[in-house]
């Protein structure tokens, strides 16, 4: 991507923009090495939908060799990006998000964690295997989950992701630099609007630059300290279904810098299609009703995909409260 003039700005205007934040100290940091993790793990789910892994045994040395991967694809003359996109959903996509309009600064390349149907376009643009993402971060911190809430059995979270079938996928972002921001009179030019992301548990890693933002229960819009060497792992649509709400999926977006680009690979841990979604019996105290309406994940991922970015997309399965009192 050209790092555009004043003049190319004005053509991007429908690029949104953002005002500056400051950074949030009060991220919850889980040490998977704690004996108290299950528990602080509950607690990050509940009132962030978000937390920091540290201590998670994944080797730096693997991260930083994916990175490089991803910015030598990143890096390649546009032309030959080209040949892997437009995406459908799988492959390149450069600042078009989605199939309704919505907008960033960024490059992307969406690939299918599932060999058996991996999208020829790119099969070929990455050797390395992501799937430690998953195995290191996402299972295990999905059996943690199941332990803070003596959910039974303990796998029944870990073994969607696991599923032959599971509908998951690999996410590289690429948010080149843009020296011009200046030019936008204090303000941040938005590489990824904000959102939720759909699925159970996503576990993103990105290089040192700033740029990540989480929305707070009382709306404010805080920066994640950046930190090349951790994960950051989002409460997904589908867990805050699954938990009836008493886990929350953590809206949330990324801005431009204006020096440095940013590098992020991100693993969404999606159930099989065919998988009903709905809170689990044992999470529900007795007598307690589910506040969503039961659903496929393809029903849910094929709704997600017909929305905008910032839309509400759990609003069209929520049960109308005066049905939920008429069962009480």
């Amino acid at each position: 991507m050209v790092v555009p003039s004043q003049t190319a700005l004005d053509r991007y205007s429908v690029i949104k923009t953002c005002k500056p934040t400051g950074f949030f100290s009060g991220i919850p940091v889980i040490n998977l090495t704690n004996p108290d993790a299950k528990t602080l793990i509950v607690e990050a789910c509940q009132e962030f939908g978000f937390f920091k892994l540290v201590n998670h045994g994944v080797p730096l040395e693997f991260m930083t060799r994916l990175e490089a991967l991803a910015i030598n694809f990143f890096n390649l003359p546009q032309s030959e990006k080209d040949k892997v996109g437009p995406p459908d959903p799988f492959g390149y996509g450069n600042k078009r998000i989605g199939p309704n309009g919505d907008v960033g600064w960024i490059e992307y390349l969406l690939l299918n964690t599932n060999p058996q149907i991996t999208s020829n376009k790119t099969f070929s643009i990455f050797q390395e295997n992501p799937q430690i993402f998953r195995e290191e971060n996402g299972q295990r911190s999905t059996g943690f989950m199941a332990d803070g809430l003596g959910i039974e059995p303990r796998n029944v979270l870990s073994k969607l992701l696991s599923d032959e079938k599971s509908d998951s996928c690999f996410r590289l972002n690429y948010y080149p630099p843009c020296p011009e921001l200046q030019a936008l009179s204090g303000r941040n030019l938005v590489g990824f609007g904000e959102h939720t992301d759909p699925q159970i548990i996503s576990v993103l890693r990105s290089n040192n630059t700033t740029g990540l933002q989480i929305c707070l229960r009382d709306g404010t819009w805080v920066s994640v300290p950046p930190d090349q060497a951790s994960f950051f792992i989002n409460v997904g649509d589908a867990l805050q279904v699954m938990t009836n709400g008493r886990f929350r999926s953590v809206k949330h977006r990324v801005i431009a810098d204006t020096m440095k680009s940013r590098v992020s690979m991100i693993y969404f841990g999606g159930p099989p299609l065919s998988e009903k979604i709905a809170p689990l019996p044992s999470v529900l105290a007795e007598g307690e009703e589910s506040l969503y309406e039961q659903f496929t994940w393809c029903e849910y991922k094929n709704s997600a995909y017909k929305s905008r970015l910032a839309d509400y997309r759990l609003g069209l399965f929520e049960k109308k409260l005066q049905a939920i009192l008429a069962n009480v």
